[in-house]
């Protein structure tokens, strides 16, 4: 596919310097128009300097950083390599954009750690440019301190980006400069209020998608600008990529706003008119979104859609400075204060059953890979290829335990009450990652996926990987699995994790990661890098056992209570007896994760009796009589179809 620029080639950059300008100037506009924030938040007024200059620079790091990472992702998977794996031209052109973005996204953050922290404090800046004053800052407030660290991630893919020839590298920087994203995200206003985890899962999902988009969509259009390689080959991935980046973006923000804003507050307050005029501009998105799946005006609409959402990146860093109304004038209690959300009373069976809160990342998470494991299957049968009906079985019911332990009651009530979250992680833990395992969905990937480029490359490159090949040692993945428990009950760890939304949903991941990986070694049906006989990955799960039990017995029989002032302070309206809610969590580790732990060893028995049972085929002599060889190829099916 060949377009033609020549009549328009300085175009583009201009209509990318108006957006950005304009999103500057609503920067300005909206924090100079909301001087009562402050009186709102009981803070005195920093002065001009400070208030403009925090959100000016918030603008240019938000900017920055989808810059950064939405080139690298452009680089990655929408710039077809080389066949030796190396950068082609324009491949390369987007990592130096997202190097120099970097380099820009650092100097930002690390400007907005004394200005985040003077805005945040209502003190003028230069009263915190003093080596005290940062420490202060940096020791009470947690905004400074996610500058702080997304200033390291920033300035780590700025010097790594001069490094970078090939595409696997650019894909692990993009991996790293969306991580970098999130810690402004996790300690802004999603993280306080009522359904403050709802709004902040939905704003991680919005923010990412979101810069993912906009850097996208700017390389797209500099390509196109200088015609070279083959644009059209990216054109295609991005009317793709652009109708479910609109989808993700519009419908977080939508679940974002309505939680932070009532709809009677929409037309009453700025923050909700201002969150409609955002409303207005993603639906604007959408339907440019649309227009460019068509072939006609593609550079236009692109264009347009470009400075649309560098329009809406003003908008929203503007709107970090007006206080959401649902912020202002709550009367929570400790419990919604600490989770976000109240309790129907204590944790019995009818409660656990219908009080279902819908996790936007882990139990979506989920589902969406329960529908693409369906689709695959689908894909593979339209084909006309078989795949066994067990492995389709155990993975959808492994999504289902991910569902029910992250989204049901389990998940509801597993910050407020240790047994219910023990039985959380054994559900993530043990249960779904050992179903998940058998239904061997990197083969069904494999087998599906056809773009050499895109997911497919992805998934071999991060099984190729030597991150991946550390991981999936078995000795690596037995020693996290079973250090893991020590570690985060017995080391201190889980009073601070349990603190904070985003902790624990770091902790629920890392716990369904270690799960899979120990089981994927165990009795994965998808071959894992170094993977032992048979006899050894028996003795790997049979030493778990013991150091598994040991851990239940402690729970058990300790009189220490695990996070006892965590709990204290949520003051549950029902009485709970701590210690004994701790030995019930020891009696379900004992009980869920040995009998897991018996099942992993009755499947992996099976699969070696099979496996020597074919070894066994593959070696029968040659000569045998026709009678003999149709008895054993009818074994033989009837083994592989089982």
């Amino acid at each position: 596919m060949t377009i033609s620029t020549s009549r328009r080639g300085g175009r583009p950059v201009a209509w990318l310097a108006g957006g950005t300008a304009v999103g500057l100037v609503l920067v300005v506009a909206l924090v100079s128009g909301n001087a009562d924030a402050y009186a709102a938040m009981g803070l005195p007024n920093p002065g001009t300097v400070t208030k403009i200059g925090t959100y000016v620079l918030r603008f240019v790091a938000d900017l920055a950083a989808a810059l950064c990472a939405g080139a690298l992702c452009y680089a990655a998977f929408f710039v077809p390599p080389k066949d030796s794996g190396a950068l082609t031209a324009d491949g390369w052109s987007a990592v130096r954009l997202g190097g120099w973005a970097a380099w820009v996204w650092f100097v930002a953050a690390a400007l907005l750690v004394p200005f985040d922290g003077a805005e945040s404090t209502g003190v003028p800046v230069t009263a915190v440019l003093s080596p005290e004053g940062l420490a202060v800052v940096v020791s009470v407030l947690s905004e400074p301190i996610a500058w702080l660290v997304s200033a390291v991630v920033a300035l780590v893919v700025a010097l790594c980006c001069h490094r970078v020839l090939r595409w696997r590298p650019a894909a692990g920087l993009a991996v790293v400069a969306v991580m970098g994203l999130l810690p402004p995200v996790v300690v802004g206003h999603g993280s306080a209020g009522l359904a403050h985890d709802v709004a902040m899962n939905s704003l991680i999902i919005h923010v990412v998608t979101a810069a993912l988009w906009l850097g996208v969509l700017v390389c797209l259009v500099l390509h196109v600008r200088r015609g070279t390689g083959r644009p059209g080959i990216a054109i295609r991935r991005y009317r793709r990529f652009a109708f479910w980046c609109w989808l993700a973006v519009a419908s977080s923000g939508v679940v974002a706003a309505l939680t932070l804003v009532t709809p009677s507050q929409l037309l009453t307050t700025e923050y909700g008119r201002t969150t409609l005029a955002k409303v207005a501009v993603f639906a604007l998105l959408g339907a440019l979104a649309t227009l460019a799946r068509r072939k006609r005006g593609f550079v236009a609409l692109v264009v347009a859609e470009t400075v649309l959402m560098l329009v809406t990146v003003g908008v929203s860093a503007g709107m970090a400075q007006q206080v959401p109304p649902a912020l202002l004038g709550a009367d929570l209690n400790p419990l919604q204060v600490a989770l976000g959300y109240r309790l129907p009373g204590p944790p019995d069976a009818l409660n656990l059953l219908l009080s279902w809160r819908l996790d936007l990342l882990l139990g979506v998470g989920f589902l969406i890979a329960a529908a693409g494991y369906v689709l695959a299957l689908q894909r593979l049968r339209a084909r006309g290829e078989r795949w066994p009906a067990h492995r389709t079985a155990t993975w959808l019911a492994g999504c289902a335990v991910g569902v029910m332990a992250t989204s049901s009651g389990v998940g509801a009530y597993a910050p407020a009450s240790f047994s219910v979250h023990m039985v959380m992680h054994m559900a993530l833990n043990m249960i779904a990652p050992l179903l998940l395992v058998l239904g061997a969905p990197v083969t069904l990937a494999l087998r599906t996926l056809t773009e050499a480029e895109g997911p497919r490359e992805l998934l071999v490159w991060v099984l190729d990987s030597r991150l991946a090949r550390t991981l999936c040692h078995p000795i690596v993945a037995t020693v996290v699995f079973v250090v893991s428990y020590y570690l985060l009950y017995f080391g201190g760890v889980f009073e601070p994790v349990m603190s904070e939304h985003w902790s624990r949903m770091a902790l629920s991941l890392v716990v369904l990661v270690s799960g899979y990986l120990f089981y994927w070694v165990v009795v994965g049906a998808d071959p894992s890098p170094g993977r032992l006989p048979h006899l050894g990955r028996l003795g790997l799960v049979f030493a778990v056992m013991p150091f598994h039990g040991v851990f239940a017995v402690i729970l058990m029989s300790t009189n220490t209570v695990i996070a006892s002032n965590y709990y204290r302070t949520l003051a549950l309206g029902w009485q709970v007896d701590l210690l004994a809610d701790q030995r019930l969590a020891g009696v379900i580790s004992l009980v869920v994760g040995e009998l897991a732990l018996v099942a992993a060893q009755v499947v992996l028995l099976v699969q070696w009796q099979h496996h020597d049972q074919l070894g066994t085929f593959r070696t029968l002599p040659a000569d045998l009589d026709d009678e003999e060889t149709a008895a054993y190829r009818a074994m033989l099916t009837k083994l592989r179809r089982r």
